[in-house]
């Protein structure tokens, strides 16, 4: 009998399906099982920042489980996630069966019978396949997992002290990465602030040869109307428009344009191909979730788990665009065979992966199969539809590219005024077929004027327009930044964007983000107090070093005496000045005890409103964001969102405690 270890119960189930009377027991460790402790820092400085790893109380079981098994079985086989944290399960796991020697930095093998195998699929084909090619434990990857923990330890451990000293609330916390993403938030609200609107005017003229036809004036005498303008951000450049036009000027341009003589100066022709885009990275699933279904990362992430250790599709955390040939060429199979060979290019389609990331996961994020999964129809329709879109967009890099038609026609006058006027059909929808997102148009739509026809303005409009501020970050802009930026990894971004919400440093107006002042005095505190260790190009820098870990070309300990010797100088700067970070509350209305000013203040479990003469007046009231169209079923009064200490929402009445109605879902009101 041999042991498989893994990481959960579901994978464990589906890896028992597989192996169905053979000769394997799976056991799942149930995720990491030897951690740091969370009550010190447990991080020698003085022995090359070694971390003192203990396994978790509730964990113990699971580790005399493993023990137990280890001896029971001849054979031990990792069978881990393929990505750095699952190298880690898998490191803790040999460790504490005594296969390894750990004297950090070195970390090295005992015993070399241990097997480790690797596969990015839960399907037969992959575990046959990774069985028959064992490996070992990759102590690299390993390695660059503990550097991460250790750095991710020392700014989580020594800083958020530092912020309980200045502002006074010992439930705040500061860490590398996630003190960056909050950064990013706060510094785009100050640049949006900061943003001088302008309005501009863009002029539309009609003409007799097609009524329906919008033309856009362009310019005049070649010279442009519109006007492309850069700002220098935090995150980068940002370009918006405007055009010259303005209210001084736009009568005067109208009637100038309305006693001219115009003519065909150009009809042009197009044909224009559309490529579908690459298959899914972790970050790209995360944006599109978002941007389609309004799924959190968090929830992405989850629902992603879920398939993959189902065995639905291939591993969720990954930054390749790689596709495995056996996929490509049973995707081609299925194209022809479901929508016909016009559907299906000449060639295989490849994509380069751009990212600077590490290549730890070696391929894009697909179906496992094209066949109608049993286990899928059991699922919650968010699993099917984040199945359906990883399905599409891989389907999609294998089909051939849609093409339509572009007509472009340019109106001048005597005068030198430039309109242009397009259509655009589809000809072919290619990949688009599976999207449904264009209707094929075999209307004729060809413009009934040619070259040098002489034709007559029927009207014109103008509409205004102001000049916009860069955009507030959603979910999958942020994400997208981070990626960018090389910020971070695209595994942890849920976790991230999580951690800041949790803490309350920000909150969502919608689909977007809003630093709260609690999160703006942080940001702007530790960005003064520690410069370089919170700008992007650092942080950046820093991932490239475990990068390079990972990859065996950088020593751990040199890597965290680079971050800690300047960020260790700084921290003794900051700890014995005397500065208090100040937050900035919003006054919204006077106090009905005391009479002084109401302001909105910030605890761990959310916003309220408090008494500004805290502590002589303690008058408090919750913030509560009512429900619209939904009553209290007990006394129709109003259903409010509310958190348990926890951070669950729940739906309670406003009315409470006189009523006492609850629930956990608006379905059930």
């Amino acid at each position: 009998m041999s042991l498989i270890i893994v990481e959960s119960p579901t994978k464990a189930r589906t890896f028992n399906r597989i192996f169905q009377g053979k000769d394997f027991f799976v056991f799942a460790t149930m995720g990491h099982f030897r951690d740091l402790p969370k009550e010190k820092l447990a991080i020698d400085y003085q022995n090359n920042f070694k971390p003192e790893y203990q396994i978790s109380s509730s964990k113990k079981k699971v580790v005399e489980k493993i023990i137990q098994l280890a001896k029971e079985n001849k054979e031990i086989i990792i069978a881990t996630d393929p990505d750095r944290e699952g190298e880690s399960i898998g490191y803790h796991v040999a460790f504490v069966l005594n296969k390894i020697n750990e004297n950090w930095p070195e970390i090295n093998f005992k015993d070399n019978h241990l097997k480790r195998i690797v596969f990015h699929e839960i399907t037969e084909k992959a575990i046959n396949d990774a069985l028959a090619n064992p490996q070992k434990i990759r102590l690299d990857l390993v390695k660059a997992q503990i550097s991460r923990r250790i750095l991710d330890r020392i700014v989580g451990y020594e800083l958020s002290p530092l912020l309980w000293n200045k502002i006074g609330k010992n439930w705040l916390s500061a860490g590398r990465v996630q003190t960056v993403a909050l950064r990013l938030v706060v510094e785009r609200e100050k640049e949006i602030n900061n943003f001088e609107k302008e309005d501009y005017y863009q002029i539309y003229g009609f003409f007799d040869f097609d009524e329906n036809l919008k033309t856009k004036l362009i310019s005049k005498n070649e010279k442009n109307y519109e006007q492309k303008i850069n700002l220098n951000l935090f995150a980068g450049n940002y370009q918006y428009i405007k055009t010259s036009i303005n209210e001084q000027n736009l009568n005067l341009l109208k009637n100038n344009i309305l006693n001219d003589e115009f003519f065909i100066e150009n009809i042009e022709e197009t044909i224009t191909k559309r490529f579908p885009p690459p298959p899914f990275t972790t970050s790209l699933l995360q944006q599109e979730a978002f941007n389609r279904f309004g799924f959190s990362s968090k929830m992405t992430m989850n629902l992603a788990q879920s398939l993959y250790e189902n065995g639905l599709i291939t591993y969720h955390r990954t930054d390749s665009f790689n596709l495995s040939t056996y996929f490509v060429f049973k995707a081609r199979d299925y194209i022809k065979e479901k929508y016909g060979e016009k559907y299906l290019p000449e060639k295989p389609r490849s994509y380069k992966t751009k990212s600077r990331l590490a290549q730890e996961a070696h391929e894009a994020i697909r179906p496992t199969n094209f066949n109608k999964n049993q286990k899928l129809e059991k699922m919650s329709s968010n699993h099917k539809k984040l199945y359906q879109l990883i399905f599409n967009r891989a389907l999609a890099t294998q089909m051939k590219e849609a093409e339509f038609k572009v007509l472009t026609i340019k109106i001048k006058s005597k005068k030198g005024y430039l309109f242009e006027g397009k259509k655009e059909k589809i000809i072919f929808d290619g990949f688009l077929k599976l999207y449904k997102e264009y209707e094929k148009n075999n209307q004729n739509f060809d413009f009934k004027v040619k070259t040098g026809d002489k034709v007559n303005l029927i009207s014109l409009t103008e509409e205004k327009n102001t000049t916009n501020p860069p955009p507030r970050y959603t979910e999958a802009l942020l994400i997208k930044t981070l990626e960018e930026k090389g910020i971070g990894r695209p595994s942890t971004y849920a976790s991230i964007i999580s951690l800041i919400q949790n803490k309350n440093y920000l909150e969502k107006e919608g689909r977007y983000f809003l630093p709260n002042p609690l999160g703006t005095a942080i940001s702007d505190y530790l960005s003064l107090k520690f410069p370089k260790i919170f700008s992007l190009d650092f942080t950046a820098l820093m991932e490239d070093d475990l990068d390079k870990i990972a990859q065996g070309e950088k020593i751990p300990v040199d890597v965290l005496n680079e971050f800690y010797l300047p960020f260790n100088n700084l921290l003794k700067s900051a700890k014995f000045d005397n500065e208090k970070i100040e937050i900035q509350e919003r006054e919204i209305g006077i106090c009905p005890e005391c009479q002084g000013k109401l302001i909105i203040k910030t605890s761990k479990f959310g916003k309220f409103i408090a008494c500004s003469n805290y502590p002589k007046c303690r008058y408090t009231k919750p913030i509560l964001k009512t429900i619209a169209n939904k009553k209290c079923p007990k006394c129709n009064g109003d259903i409010v969102i509310k958190y348990t200490k926890s951070k669950k929402k729940f739906f309670g009445c406003i009315n409470y405690p006189k009523c006492n109605f609850s629930s956990w879902s608006l379905k059930e009101i």
